[in-house]
């Protein structure tokens, strides 16, 4: 089954267009949609997941019409959106089997063999008669992945799902993720550049509702490879050398201000060759689509 979308758009009444003309063929597997906040990235989540509709264009997934046909789309779709919400004071083992009859599985022996095995699949087992209300974040995630899964669901999407877990929990949020995905197409929208590079084999790059490149991360990599170029700078001269250089980004290194600049040639002023990370496609492709604009 694969997920495409052809020609969308969406325009909001106060003129900013979230969607531009997005193109996109999305196969089983981890798809990552890198973006910075405002970049459309969860207009497009809302609209593939048919909680808006797009001013024009289509979505379809295998012969579901996503658009017209919303009700076939809710029976294959799990959606872990960026704010998750939940009712306080109820466990998780409960709030979970109020889940599954939501999703319209009526059979009682049925409905807690899932349950159980959700709750296993999402390390929450142990954790089962805690109310939600009290989990971490990271453990608030794992839940809203679990409520995503019920249905076995052919399309699963999540919208900024590690934003402010600590290393452990990421990790552990990574590592379902990968397992989700063996099966299933699984769209993960996020800013965090670490989150693509680790899990996905596919990724988009998206700026202000408009898709900025389509790859595969490790070919990404290859396109900057000997562009990118380093040098330790006065803060107090950012500015110049942003005015000079094509920067990309800068960053404390070692308690130093450390400017990434892009360029094809060397670029002498004690810039070095740099060894390239996906964070440098992420703000290249950015910053020379808006100097294009200029």
């Amino acid at each position: 089954m694969q997920l495409v979308i052809k020609d969308l758009n969406k325009v909001y009444p106060n003129g900013v267009k979230p969607l531009n003309n997005v193109n996109l063929t999305i196969d089983k597997g981890l798809f990552g949609l890198l973006g910075p906040n405002g970049a459309g990235k969860s207009s497009l989540m809302r609209t593939i997941a048919a909680l808006q509709n797009p001013d024009s264009g289509s979505i379809m997934l295998g012969d579901i019409d996503v658009i017209n046909d919303k009700t076939a789309l809710r029976k294959v779709l799990g959606y872990l959106p960026q704010d998750f919400g939940f009712y306080p004071k109820v466990a998780a083992l409960e709030l979970l089997n109020h889940f599954a009859i939501l999703k319209g599985i009526s059979n009682k022996g049925e409905r807690k063999e899932l349950v159980a095995a959700l709750l296993q699949q999402t390390n929450l087992y142990e954790a089962r008669h805690r109310n939600v209300s009290d989990y971490s974040g990271g453990m608030r995630q794992r839940f809203g992945i679990a409520q995503a899964l019920i249905g076995n669901p052919k399309l699963v999407i999540v919208d900024e799902p590690t934003a402010g877990l600590d290393p452990m929990e990421r990790n552990r949020f990574q590592n379902l993720l990968s397992e989700i995905a063996t099966n299933t197409i699984v769209i993960l929208s996020t800013h965090i550049v670490d989150d693509v590079k680790n899990l996905c084999k596919k990724m988009v790059i998206m700026n202000q509702g408009t898709i900025l490149y389509e790859g595969n991360p490790k070919d990404a990599l290859e396109e900057v490879r000997g562009r990118i170029w380093h040098k330790a700078i006065d803060p107090h001269s950012l500015n110049a050398y942003r005015a000079k250089y094509n920067a990309i980004f800068s960053s404390m290194v070692h308690g130093e201000m450390e400017l990434r600049i892009f360029s094809e040639s060397e670029p002498g002023d004690g810039f070095i060759r740099s060894d390239v990370g996906l964070e440098d496609v992420y703000f290249s492709t950015i910053v020379n689509n808006l100097h294009k604009k200029v």
